[in-house]
């Protein structure tokens, strides 16, 4: 989707969790890997954007974990929302940035059905993160995912 603001755009990033492996892709633009996500569309919700963009990019069904505990209440006007793990902000160039609402997901299959026939995946264990080039950050989420939601 294109930038919906000139300045600053909202964004999701889902790394999801099956067994003991975290699923991260490469950006076919900036050729780094980063987890599943993206922008978050004018007439959706974060929480929304998040199955979207699975959906969309490796076509994965997924459960978003809660670390919060949400209210029980009963109002028609007002849909409590899963808040994020994680919430960063950082540039894409010298003129855009993003904000990233970070969520751990798990799926129960790891049978991607990637968007693109040359879209690039791999479902990485806590071992193969040291070996791989990634940004801190991703790193850094990847691990957190694995710790708290991977399997023994």
């Amino acid at each position: 989707m294109p930038h919906i603001h000139e300045k600053i755009d909202m964004t999701v990033e889902v790394f999801i969790v099956h067994k003991n492996t975290v699923l991260l892709r490469m950006h076919d633009k900036y050729k780094i890997w980063l987890s599943i996500g993206g922008h978050i569309e004018l007439d959706e919700d974060p929480v929304e954007a998040a199955f979207r963009e699975v959906e969309e990019e490796v076509g994965l069904q997924i459960t978003l974990i809660p670390h919060l505990e949400l209210p029980q209440y009963s109002n028609p006007e007002r849909k409590e929302l899963l808040p994020p793990r994680y919430m960063n902000r950082h540039a894409i160039n010298a003129s855009h940035e993003h904000i990233s609402l970070v969520y751990f997901a798990t799926s129960d299959s790891d049978q991607v059905v990637p968007e693109k026939k040359e879209d690039l995946w791999k479902w990485v264990s806590a071992d193969e993160l040291s070996s791989m080039d990634l940004n801190p950050d991703v790193e850094f989420y990847a691990r957190k995912a694995l710790e708290e939601l991977g399997t023994n």
